[in-house]
């Protein structure tokens, strides 16, 4: 019996170029590429992408990463030094919906491919512009990376201890992302605009600047009381408890208590409801001002049993808690299993199974899916140049022997 046809995916139709680098703009393209985008990957002839050498190496000699996060697109070689690359990179624009890049300021301009060149190839092009510190602005011709983004946006001074060396916020490509997840955001939002007029639009995105969004209140609290947020380790000053704790079998929880209700359901899963009461820590102003008691009470609790026993009692009394998952803990993670968060690919070229976070968000009608992990250098030059192109056999011969492609 005929296997059914996977759903049309909403983005089918659209044609991407990715010509950036590493993650940030790359990531976007990902992102539109899962959800049916045709993405041409187009890079150096000669090394590719350096996200091909970053990471955990392969069979294949390129990486993890790169096979997980150059999903669904197809690699093209392209010289954009020489003449001749120039010309063919501006016909594939010219047919083009969507360019990812995220060269330094001028980069483009000075291959002959900015944004005033392109639009002129492609008036309906959207152009999508990553760098560190935007297209303007004193930083503009700095380099900018996810770390000095986390620095620069506010959000690495907060990540340490109280008085202690301030620590990367997780992931040391955070900022990339959560720039890549800005990018298509403005991407989606331009073809909307798009549709309504038939006119392309650049969108630039910063990586200091999305890092600084998500600081919640740092921005106003400075400027209407001066108050400068310094760090405080897993804990926060606005709620407690609310940070994470250690178990008896050496792991760790996380509880959050953002309201009295919500300590008070604690406190039953503690065995010690007296604790909610108005004459103890049943308000929040008083656990904030009895911090170090609060988490005390918290920590030996936590630390007189398992990280299991923790989470069941928590559990049973709708207290929110949860486990910090390591990788490991998330490959046993039933939720993970669940809603399959993990994926298994077979990659052919690399001898063995690929295990990758899933497509999200999930989408009910269109889901997005994973086709192929990131393709082999060039493996589709050909392919795209002669079926969106026309360029002939002798045509491809000859700019493969002046090694433009």
């Amino acid at each position: 019996m005929p296997q059914p046809s996977p759903p049309v995916r909403p983005l089918a139709g659209i044609r991407v170029i990715d010509v950036a680098t590493v993650i940030a703009a790359p990531y976007c393209a990902t992102i539109l590429g899962e959800f049916g985008a045709e993405v041409l990957k187009v890079e150096h002839p000669i090394g590719g992408d350096a996200c091909r050498r970053f990471g955990t190496p392969t069979k294949r000699e390129d990486t993890l990463t790169w096979l997980s996060e150059a999903r669904n697109k197809k690699s093209v070689t392209i010289d954009l030094r020489r003449p001749e690359g120039v010309d063919l990179f501006s016909q594939l624009v010219a047919k083009t919906d969507v360019l990812c890049e995220n060269f330094r300021p001028g980069t483009l301009e000075r291959w002959g491919v900015g944004w005033e060149d392109l639009r002129k190839v492609n008036p309906r092009l959207i152009m999508l512009r990553v760098t560190g510190y935007g297209q303007d602005g004193p930083y503009r011709d700095q380099p900018g990376f996810a770390r000095i983004a986390h620095a620069v946006g506010g959000m690495a001074y907060l990540a340490g201890m109280p008085k202690g060396t301030p620590v990367t916020p997780g992931s040391t490509t955070l900022a990339d992302y959560m720039t890549g997840l800005y990018g298509a955001i403005g991407v989606l939002m331009a073809l909307r605009w798009r549709d309504q007029t038939g006119e392309g639009q650049f969108i630039d995105a910063a990586l200091y600047e999305t890092v600084f969004r998500c600081t919640d209140e740092l921005a106003p609290a400075y400027a209407m009381f001066g108050t400068v947020r310094e760090r405080h380790g897993p804990h926060i000053e606005t709620a407690c408890p609310y940070g994470h704790f250690p178990t008896h079998d050496g792991k760790w929880v996380a509880i959050a208590c953002t309201t009295d209700k919500l300590f008070a359901r604690l406190t039953n899963a503690m065995g010690r409801p007296e604790l909610a009461s108005s004459s103890l820590y049943g308000e929040q102003r008083t656990r904030i001002e009895n911090r170090s008691d609060v988490n005390e009470i918290v920590r030996d609790w936590c630390g007189s049993l398992t990280r299991d026993e923790v989470l069941k009692r928590c559990n049973e009394a709708d207290a929110p808690a949860g486990p910090l998952n390591n990788i490991a803990d998330i490959f046993g993670d039933r939720q993970f299993h669940a809603r399959r968060n993990l994926v298994s690919i077979d990659a052919e070229d690399v001898g063995e199974t690929i295990i990758v976070p899933n497509v999200i968000p999930r989408l009910s009608e269109t889901p997005g899916r994973i086709e192929t992990l990131g393709p082999r250098l060039g493996e589709h030059t050909e392919e795209v140049l002669k079926s969106v192109l026309g360029v002939s056999d002798a045509e491809i011969a000859s700019l493969r022997k002046k090694r433009v492609i």
